[in-house]
C-alpha cells in the first residue's frame, strides 16, 4: 500500500530497511556535545561517524534511521531564507540507509530505486540519476542492472557529487536521486534546461543523495582505496513527502499544513489573509517545529551556542506573528499541533509537552519586552534616513541597537528588508572589533572594585542580550564539558574586552558546566580553551558573587583573550570524580551515624573535596574505635550493595513527606533536588542536595575514617578517604606492615604477637634499666654531699650528675632535702644531648626570698634555654651543653643576690 501521509511515509522507509536486514536506530539527540566541530546533528551519519573511521563497532553492519537535524549554525545562521523559499528549512528530518562494510554501490543503487518506485509508487520517468564523472560502477549499475535511459542518468563534478568527511580522511563518489516536477516547473527559462545546469531551477528537486565511501584522502591529495567501503545515504522527509503528495513547495505538504491552520484559526484570517501573509505563516511553522524539538532535546533559550539558535528562532517567530497580527504569546499552540502529530515517532515531544509549551511562552514574553524598545529606537533611526535619504545604515549604529537594545542583527535585516532599506554589515564587523578591543567601551562602562560590580554586570549583560534574562545558563549536572561565548572579562575590579598571557582575571561565559561551591562541596576546577587561537585560560575557582552570575577565577596561561570569542569549557573530570565519590559518601556517612549513634545525629558543615571529607555532626561524647570500626565496616557493606544514586526533582513538601533529610538552616525553594540512594520500595537513603554524585554506590570504591575528635561542646568530627584517596592509604599501611613483617623477620599472621611480646620485653628491661640508674645515682649522690658548701650560712649543691632521665634528678633533688633539711640544690644532667636543670629549695629559705623559679630561669639563660616552676622545685633546659660548668658557677651569687 502506497504511504500518504508524512508519518505513513517516514515508517515505510524504516520498515522497508529494516526488511532489508537494516537495524531501525533511533535518532540521536540535535545537540551535538560528543563532537566539538558541530553545534547540531545536522545529518543521518553523524551518530555513525566512529563506526565509519573504524573506532566504534556495533553489532550490525546495516543501518537505518530518521534523524532529526538542524543547519542553522551559530551566531551566524543564515535565517532570511526561511519562509520566502519553497523548501528552506531551520530542522527538518533525513532518512538515512547506511553500509558500514557490507553492501556498495549496486545494493545502494537497488534499494534506493525499488523503494522509491516500488514502495512510494514514484513514476520512474520522473526520476533523474546523476554520477561522479570518474564513476563508471555507478553508471553501468543504473544502466545495466537498473534499466535506466542513458539519457536519464547524467554525470556530473566534484562540486555536486563528490563528498568528503574533511580535508584528510574517508572520501567518495556520490549519486544523487532527481524529481522531475515538468517543464511547467521551470524557472531557469533556458532552452536546454537540465539538471547539468545546477542553477536551482524550480524543475528539478533532488531528493535522495547516496555517498560511496570508498577512499581514504592523504593530507597530500592522494587517495587509495579503503580495505571496507561503505555507504551513507540522506533523503528528506520534507523533500520527499513533498513528491509524494504532489506539492512544489514543501510547506504545502502534511508536515507544515496542520500549524499553519493553527495559526490561520487563531488569528481568524480568511484564506486571502492567509495567503497575503504566507512569509510568516511559514516561518512559525517551521521556527515552532524546530523550537519544538529543540527544547524537547534539553535545549534552553540563551545567548550562546544552542541556545542563541534556539533563542533566535522563537524571536524570530515572535516577531513575525507580532507582523501578522498575534498580541499574545502563541507559539506554545503551535508546538502542541506539533507535539500532536509527530509525538508517536518522537515520545520526547509528549514527556517534555508542559515543558516547551512553557518555555515557548516565557522567551516570547521576555522577547516582548525587548521587542517594544528595539523598534522604537529603530523607527526612529529608520525615519532620520528617510529624512535624510539615506538608504544603508551605518555599521556602528546597527551594532548599537544590538550592544544597546539586544536587537540582534539578524532580526534588524529582517525589519529593514521590508523598508528597502540595508546595513553596512563590514561596517557592523568593524564596530563590533572595535567594541571588543575598547575595554570600558559600548555597553561595558567599566566598574570599580567596591562598587555593585557584579550585578549592574549582569543587568547590562542581559539587557544587552548576551545572557537569559536568568543569569548565566549553570548546568554542572549535564557533564563536564561545554562550549559557550566569553560575554565579559573582569581583571582588578573592571570590565575589560581583552586578556593576555599571564593576566589573573575572571571570565564569564554564557553556559558553564563549572560546579559552583555549595553545600560544603568545592568549586571545580579546569581549563577555558579556545580551539580557534590555542589559547588557554586556568580555571583555579569558581564563583556566584551575585544570583545569575558564573565567574571562572584564574589565569591566562597562553594566548589571548577577547569578549565574543567561543570558549571550550573543560572540567578537570578526574578531580570531579573525586568529589563526588566523596559527596556521595556523605550521604552514606550520614545514615550510619545515625544508625549507630541514634537520630538525634544531625549534619552540622561538612568539607566535599577530592583529596578527603570533613563530617561534622550533633553528638555529645566521642564515637570510640569500635564504635567507628563497625560504622565504617556497614559503609563499606553499603557501597558493595551497588545501590542506584537517583536524582529527582520535586516539590519541597513531598520530598520531606517521602523522608527526605534536609540541612537546618538551609533555604530550598518550592522544586527541590533530591539525591536518593536505593530502589523505590527499598529506599537506604535520601537527602535534598544540589551536589554532584555518583551513579551507583559501588563507584565510590572504599571507604576510611582517618579522624575522629571534638570540634565544638556537642559537635563532633569525623574525616575520611574514598576512592583513590583510600586505595593510596590502604597501600601506604600495606606497606608499613610489610616493612615491620621484614623487620621482625615474621609472617603477618605473627607479626602482632611478636611486636606484643617485644614491647613486653622491653618494658620489662626499661624497668630493669630504671631500678639500676637509680641505684647509681643513689651512690653518685652520697659523693655529691660532699661538695655540699655553705653560702651566707646556707648549705648549697650545685653540681652535674651522670644521669639521663629527669626524673631520676627530681629524685636526688628529694634526697638532697630530706638529707640538709635546709638549703638549696642545683643539679645538672644531660639528656637527650641537650643540658637540663633541677632546681629545689626548702620552705624556711622560700621565706627569705629564695625561690627555685628565679634561679632556674638564670641559670637557663647562661645555657641557651629557659624554663621555670614553683617556688621549691623548678626545671629548665637548654641548648650548649659546653657551657654547663659556667652556669653552676653562678648558683652562689645567685642565692646571695635572693638572700638581699
Amino acid at each position: 500500500m502506497k504511504p500518504t501521509t508524512s508519518n505513513e511515509i517516514r515508517q515505510a522507509f524504516l520498515d522497508f530497511f529494516n526488511e532489508m536486514n537494516h537495524e531501525v536506530v533511533a535518532s540521536a539527540p540535535l545537540p551535538q556535545k560528543d563532537n566539538p566541530t558541530l553545534l547540531f546533528t545536522n545529518a543521518g551519519m553523524n551518530q555513525f561517524v566512529d563506526v565509519f573511521l573504524g573506532k566504534e563497532k556495533r553489532p550490525y553492519s546495516r543501518a537505518t534511521t530518521s534523524q532529526k537535524c538542524m543547519r542553522v549554525q551559530g551566531k551566524h545562521n543564515d535565517l532570511e531564507n526561511v519562509g520566502p523559499s519553497p523548501r528552506h528549512h531551520t530542522f527538518f528530518e533525513m532518512l538515512g540507509n547506511f553500509s558500514f562494510g557490507d553492501y556498495f554501490k549496486e545494493g545502494a543503487i537497488r534499494y534506493g530505486y525499488d523503494f522509491l518506485t516500488k514502495v512510494c509508487q514514484i513514476p520512474a520517468d520522473r526520476l533523474y540519476f546523476t554520477v561522479h564523472t570518474s564513476d563508471d560502477d555507478a553508471y553501468n549499475i543504473w544502466k545495466n542492472e537498473i534499466g535506466v535511459p542513458e539519457a536519464r542518468i547524467l554525470r556530473m563534478g566534484d562540486k555536486t557529487n563528490f563528498w568528503m568527511m574533511g580535508d584528510v580522511g574517508p572520501c567518495g563518489p556520490t549519486s544523487e536521486i532527481h524529481y522531475d516536477w515538468g517543464p511547467e516547473a521551470c524557472s531557469c527559462h533556458q532552452p536546454n534546461c537540465s539538471v547539468l545546469l545546477d542553477n536551482d531551477c524550480d524543475r528539478w528537486l533532488e531528493v535522495w543523495n547516496l555517498v560511496f565511501m570508498q577512499y581514504d584522502q592523504a593530507e597530500d591529495g592522494t587517495r587509495t582505496p579503503l580495505p571496507k567501503p561503505g555507504v551513507d545515504t540522506g533523503m528528506g522527509l520534507e523533500r520527499l513527502t513533498s513528491v509524494i503528495q504532489g506539492t512544489q513547495a514543501n510547506y504545502d505538504n502534511d508536515l507544515f499544513l496542520a500549524a499553519m491552520d493553527k495559526v490561520q484559526a487563531l488569528l481568524g484570517d480568511s484564506d486571502a489573509e492567509r495567503h497575503e501573509k504566507y512569509v510568516g505563516y511559514r516561518v512559525i511553522a517551521d521556527h515552532g517545529r524546530a523550537a519544538t524539538f529543540l527544547i524537547a532535546d534539553g535545549v534552553r533559550p540563551g545567548a550562546a551556542a544552542a541556545s542563541y539558535v534556539l533563542r533566535m528562532i522563537i524571536r524570530r517567530a515572535a516577531r513575525f506573528g507580532r507582523q501578522i497580527g498575534f498580541t499574545e504569546p502563541f507559539l506554545a499552540e503551535v508546538a502542541q499541533v506539533f507535539i500532536d502529530q509527530m509525538g508517536d515517532h518522537y515520545p520526547e515531544l509528549r514527556q517534555n509537552r508542559d515543558h516547551i509549551k512553557r518555555t515557548l511562552t516565557q522567551e516570547e514574553r521576555r522577547f516582548a519586552r525587548t521587542l517594544d524598545q528595539a523598534i522604537v529606537q529603530l523607527l526612529s533611526i529608520l525615519e532620520e534616513m528617510a529624512h535624510k535619504k539615506q538608504h544603508e545604515i551605518t555599521g556602528d549604529v546597527a551594532f548599537d541597537l544590538y550592544a544597546t537594545y539586544g536587537l540582534p542583527l539578524e532580526i534588524t535585516r529582517d525589519l529593514i528588508r521590508e523598508r528597502n532599506v540595508t546595513i553596512d554589515e563590514k561596517g557592523y564587523v568593524k564596530a563590533r572589533e572595535l567594541h571588543a578591543l575598547a575595554s570600558g567601551s559600548g555597553a561595558f562602562k567599566g566598574y570599580e572594585r567596591g562598587a555593585n560590580i557584579y550585578g549592574d554586570l549582569l543587568v547590562e549583560l542581559v539587557e544587552g542580550g548576551q545572557l537569559a534574562e536568568s543569569g548565566v545558563e549553570y548546568d554542572p549536572y549535564a557533564g563536564s564539558r561545554n562550549r559557550a561565548d566569553v560575554v565579559a572579562l573582569v581583571q582588578d575590579g573592571m570590565v575589560v574586552q581583552k586578556l593576555s598571557a599571564g593576566d589573573k582575571a575572571e571570565i564569564i561565559t554564557a553556559v558553564t558546566p563549572f560546579y559552583v561551591e555549595a553545600g560544603g562541596e568545592v568549586s571545580d576546577t579546569g581549563v577555558i580553551d579556545f580551539l580557534d587561537t590555542g589559547a588557554q585560560f586556568r580555571v583555579d575557582n569558581v564563583a556566584k558573587p551575585t544570583p545569575g552570575l558564573v565567574i571562572h577565577i584564574g589565569e591566562v596561561i597562553k594566548g589571548e583573550i577577547e569578549v565574543g570569542q567561543e570558549a571550550r569549557l573543560v572540567v578537570d573530570d578526574l578531580r570531579r570524580s573525586d568529589i563526588r565519590r566523596n559527596h556521595t559518601a556523605t550521604h552514606v556517612l550520614h545514615r550510619e551515624l545515625r544508625a549507630h549513634l541514634g537520630t538525634h545525629v544531625t549534619q552540622q558543615g561538612s568539607l566535599v573535596a577530592p583529596d578527603r571529607l570533613r563530617f561534622d555532626f550533633s553528638h555529645d561524647q566521642a564515637v570510640d574505635k569500635e564504635t567507628l570500626a563497625a560504622i565504617e565496616a556497614d559503609i563499606n557493606q553499603a557501597i558493595l550493595a551497588n545501590y542506584p544514586v537517583k536524582i529527582h526533582y520535586m516539590g519541597q513538601k513531598e520530598a520531606i513527606d517521602k523522608g527526605a533529610m534536609a540541612l537546618f538552616g538551609e533555604k530550598y525553594g518550592d522544586i527541590v533536588r533530591t539525591v536518593t540512594i536505593g530502589e523505590e520500595g527499598n529506599v537506604y537513603s535520601m537527602e535534598l542536595c544540589g551536589g554532584l554524585h555518583v551513579d551507583e554506590t559501588n563507584d565510590i570504591g572504599q571507604f576510611r575514617f582517618v579522624h575522629e575528635g571534638a570540634v565544638a561542646a556537642g559537635v563532633r568530627r569525623v574525616e575520611a578517604v574514598t576512592g583513590r584517596g583510600a586505595q593510596t592509604l590502604i597501600a601506604e599501611r600495606l606497606a608499613v606492615l610489610e616493612r615491620v613483617e621484614q623487620m621482625l623477620n615474621a609472617p603477618v599472621s605473627e607479626v602482632e604477637s611478636r611486636l606484643h611480646n617485644i614491647l613486653t620485653e622491653n618494658k620489662n628491661l626499661q624497668k630493669e634499666i630504671g631500678q639500676l640508674q637509680r641505684q647509681v645515682a643513689r651512690s653518685q649522690f652520697d659523693g655529691l654531699l660532699a661538695q655540699v658548701q655553705e653560702v651566707a650560712g646556707i648549705k648549697l649543691l650545685a653540681a652535674q650528675v651522670q644521669v639521663s632521665e629527669v626524673e631520676t634528678m627530681r629524685e636526688m633533688a628529694d634526697w638532697f632535702r630530706d638529707k640538709a633539711g635546709s638549703g638549696v640544690a642545683v643539679l645538672a644532667a644531660v639528656s637527650n644531648e641537650k643540658p637540663v636543670f633541677i632546681v629545689t629549695v626548702s620552705d624556711d629559705l622560700i621565706k627569705r626570698g629564695v625561690k627555685a623559679g628565679d634561679i632556674v630561669r638564670e641559670v637557663a639563660q647562661v645555657v641557651g634555654g629557659g624554663g621555670g616552676g614553683r617556688p621549691n622545685m623548678a626545671q629548665a633546659g637548654g641548648r650548649d651543653v659546653a657551657k654547663i660548668p659556667e652556669a653552676l658557677a653562678i648558683v652562689p651569687g645567685l642565692v646571695e643576690k635572693a638572700l638581699g
